[in-house]
């Protein structure tokens, strides 16, 4: 055992680690019951148009008609093969993340060091950390040298906090410096220690964050509501008519059999089972659009919700900022200098000097993120001395202590023995005594500190000196050092975020900070984001209020600066308890009840932890705050086009029920049966309802308030013009196959001919709902290569049903002439051009 590692350091044995890790359980977070491939079968099973499916290819097999039962039976089947797609998919991808970040950690066992699987670590190790460690559980510090914990994902706070050796009689809480205990999932950016495990799993305190998810429960998406009632209302309208036809047909007509078959069939037209399947469809297209952006969706569904957002709820630190300290201003006691973007620029030299000397004052190859970006800074600004160094050695270090926050380090050049270079950064206050400076000159130099650190900058002074003596002494205080002025370091916001604020703006959205960080940099942060200044809470003026005054206080606040994972937690609440639809943004564990609690969480991927990813619907894995705007912007268009392919879906049901319903009552010969129903509805509308989902963006998609997620999915205007569409091609195609009958066609020809203009009317509809905002010559000139491959599908399936023998058979058609296409043909035009000439008188009514 190395010699720096105390005598208790001996660690448990085997046996006793063993034994708590069966008592204990692993050292894992609490992770939600996972979907089996069986419960989601059983799902599926449950929808009526399954069920009716099923049912009519039992009688089918019962008649022993293997061909349409096999039809039938493997139409039933599309859905529950895309459900188990989609949703397995999005779960192997979690799991593949959760695999990538499990950390490993070092432990002492019986003496030896040795490093293991972090779920394997129990109460009562004693673990080993260092720079660059990802702390594995909760642990008490009994040995630590030098050492600074990043604790951002549990408190929102980008600068790391220093740890020391001690005793903690009560429950500490993470964040402030100075403190004996580390915490699961921090990362040690500082020095190295020894700790002993006093909480893993669930009883850590990432574990309680995960705990808690599970008493959240996620509301189910809106849309999937109003679409399901829908169902339920055409199924039970439609059973109750279906069952009155069978009973009025086997009367009459004594026809029981055709009856069932008819009132089957009914049932399937009057069921808008494509509104879920289409709606599934969307979202995954939806999901898949947005994943050539580097977003991926857990929950399809939210994709659509996100459109209808009204407050964006964000972390600063690691969402609109980058994560990454740096150096954004200089200043010396007589002038200051704010960084460009570009620091190849010529530098004053009393600049270049404070450069420098904070460079000396860092570690040479740092971990700290704060002395990476003094590092770069002092490696880059070409007047200062940085480059001479090279070859120097650093000979002696002063770390932080509590009594003095400041690093102190010595440097040798090559091949002398002295003087050593002196060179000090650390708090003001610390250099301050350091230099001895007088109350005078130090009331100035806080003046622009303070200044600095209104710009939401963290702000260090720096010191330099000169040493010649032989031994060290035992305190830093004993240099005479010179003042060289200050560094202000700030976590630079990202490019893409004012942008993406003034978007949302535009959209109706409001923007909202939540961070753990102190008030002034989170104001200065929000002024660069372009944030509305609405006023700033603090966590502990939250904590005062009740629910009722927090949700009054919400709707006028867009910063809420030191707040605590629980209260992140209230801060959504009360802006739900208002109406408001939330999108909440996050990648720390301290943001993951929150996210499970929003409309929308949206967790980012290359930073978020493993309860974030999991808590969230949509993650963003390349961390960029700009694809959100493009991801509202594409929940925006999905709803619209899929308002458009509902109210095509509505329209074309009409006549699908009519002609299902007219031959039941006028005695004529059956037009569709069940075969014929499944093909048009699982099959015809689908592939046609993709091509609404290809649509591009309405003009004003981004100019428009969000919409209420109350409002129906048909409002007044749109089933309006679904029904008249509907009346108007079932009036047509009826006429087709009542004048087919009277002319004497044979009843399969005169199938063949109802069906096929059915269709070709359907296309029409599809070429007059591409765009309610643009005429048919306008919405032509939009790209979308769907609206061919679907038409030329289309054409194609009726090329098989109409050629092809087996198929012919199966729909019980006859053979069809060059006129019989024309009068089809000739019905498609003719619903095109009426609907484009009422379409300008109806747009008023179909608000999108």
């Amino acid at each position: 055992m190395a010699s720096d590692e105390p005598a208790r350091a001996l660690g448990l044995s085997q046996t006793e680690a063993a034994a708590r890790l069966a008592t204990e359980g692993p050292n894992e977070l609490p992770q939600r019951e996972k979907r089996t491939v069986l419960r989601i079968f059983v799902d599926v099973v449950r929808e009526p148009m399954f069920a009716l499916l099923l049912g009519a290819g039992a009688i089918y097999l019962l008649l022993g008609d293997l061909g349409e039962a096999t039809i039938l039976l493997a139409f039933a089947t599309t859905s529950v093969a895309i459900t188990i797609v989609q949703e397995t998919r999005s779960e192997r991808v979690l799991e593949t993340l959760r695999d990538l970040t499990s950390p490993r950690a070092l432990v002492i066992r019986q003496g030896i060091r040795k490093r293991i699987p972090g779920r394997e670590v129990v109460r009562g190790d004693v673990i080993v950390v260092a720079e660059g460690d990802r702390v594995p559980a909760d642990g008490l510090l009994f040995s630590a040298q030098d050492l600074r914990a990043d604790e951002s994902l549990l408190t929102g706070e980008s600068v790391p906090v220093h740890k020391i050796a001690g005793h903690a009689a009560v429950p500490v809480r993470p964040g402030g410096d100075n403190l004996p205990v580390i915490f699961s999932g921090t990362l040690i950016v500082r020095g190295h220690g020894f700790a002993e495990v006093q909480a893993t799993g669930s009883r850590s305190e990432i574990g309680k964050i995960g705990h808690a998810l599970k008493s959240i429960e996620t509301e189910p998406p809106l849309l999937r509501q109003q679409t399901r009632r829908l169902v339920r209302i055409f199924a039970v309208v439609g059973l109750l008519l279906s069952a009155a036809a069978v009973v009025l047909y086997g009367l009459f007509r004594g026809a029981w059999l055709d009856g069932l078959l008819g009132g089957i069939a009914l049932s399937m037209s009057m069921l808008p089972e494509e509104f879920p399947l289409v709606l599934a469809v969307f979202m995954v297209m939806g999901a898949w659009r947005i994943s050539q952006a580097r977003v991926l969706t857990r929950r399809a569904s939210a994709i659509e919700t996100l459109g209808a957002a009204t407050v964006l709820c964000t972390d600063k630190t690691g969402t609109l900022t980058q994560n990454q300290m740096a150096v954004a201003e200089l200043q010396t006691p007589d002038q200051a200098m704010r960084l460009p973007e570009d620091l190849s620029i010529e530098t004053p030299r009393p600049f270049g000097d404070l450069a420098e000397y904070a460079a000396l004052a860092s570690a040479p190859d740092p971990f700290d993120p704060m002395e990476r970006a003094i590092r770069e800074i002092g490696s880059r600004l070409p007047k200062t001395s940085a480059v001479r160094h090279a070859g120097w050695r650093l000979a002696h270090t002063y770390g932080l202590r509590p009594d003095l926050l400041a690093v102190t380090q010595l440097w040798q050049r090559p091949g002398r023995e002295g003087p050593y270079i002196v060179a000090a950064k650390g708090a003001l206050e610390a250099i301050a005594a350091l230099c001895r400076l007088d109350a005078g000159k130090l009331a100035t130099i806080r003046r622009g500190a303070d200044e600095m650190a209104a710009r939401g900058m963290r702000v260090l002074g720096v010191a330099r000196g000169a040493f010649a003596g032989s031994e060290w002494p035992s305190t830093p205080r004993a240099f005479d050092l010179t003042f060289l002025g200050l560094i202000g370091l700030a976590d630079p916001l990202r490019s893409t975020v004012p942008a993406a604020v003034r978007e949302c703006r535009s959209a109706g959205i409001r923007v909202v900070m939540v961070t753990g960080d102190y008030p002034a940099t989170a104001s200065a942060i929000g002024a660069q984001a372009g944030f509305d200044a609405r006023g700033v809470i603090t966590g502990a003026e939250l904590e005062s209020m009740s629910d009722a005054a927090l949700a009054l206080q919400a709707q006028d606040t867009t910063i809420f600066a030191r707040i605590m994972p629980e209260q992140k937690l209230r801060i959504v609440n009360a802006l739900k308890s208002k109406g408001e639809i939330v999108a909440m943004t996050g990648d720390g564990v301290n943001d993951a009840p929150a996210l499970k609690a929003a409309h929308i969480g949206i967790a980012m991927g290359s930073r978020g932890t493993d309860v974030a990813r999991e808590a969230s619907a949509i993650v963003l894995l390349d961390d960029d705050f700009g694809s959100i705007v493009h991801t509202i912007r594409l929940g925006r268009r999905i709803y619209d086009n899929l308002r458009k392919a509902m109210g095509y879906i509505l329209a074309v049901h009409v006549p699908i029920a009519g002609l299902s319903l007219l031959p039941l009552l006028f005695g004529w010969p059956l037009v569709f049966t069940p075969v014929h129903i499944a093909f048009l509805e699982m099959v015809i509308d689908p592939v046609c309802s993709i091509v609404f989902e290809a649509e591009t963006d309405e003009a004003d998609v981004m100019a428009r308030p969000p919409r209420d997620p109350r409002s129906p999915l048909f409002s007044p205007g749109l089933a309006g013009w679904s029904l008249v569409q509907g009346a108007f091609v079932l009036v047509l195609v009826t006429t087709i196959y009542a004048l087919a009958l009277r002319n004497g066609l044979p009843e399969a020809e005169a199938r063949a001919l109802t069906f096929v203009s059915l269709v070709f009317t359907n296309i029409g509809l599809i070429f007059v709902n591409r765009s309610f905002s643009a005429s048919l010559i306008t919405a032509l000139r939009r790209p979308n290569g769907a609206l061919w491959w679907a038409v030329g599908t289309t054409v194609v399936l009726m090329g098989v049903v109409l050629g092809w023998a087996p198929a012919t058979r199966l729909f019980r058609f006859g053979p069809l002439h060059p006129d019989d296409l024309a009068i089809c043909g000739s019905a498609g035009l003719a619903t095109l051009l009426a609907f484009e000439l009422l379409k300008p008188i109806w747009r008023r009514r179909l608000v999108l």
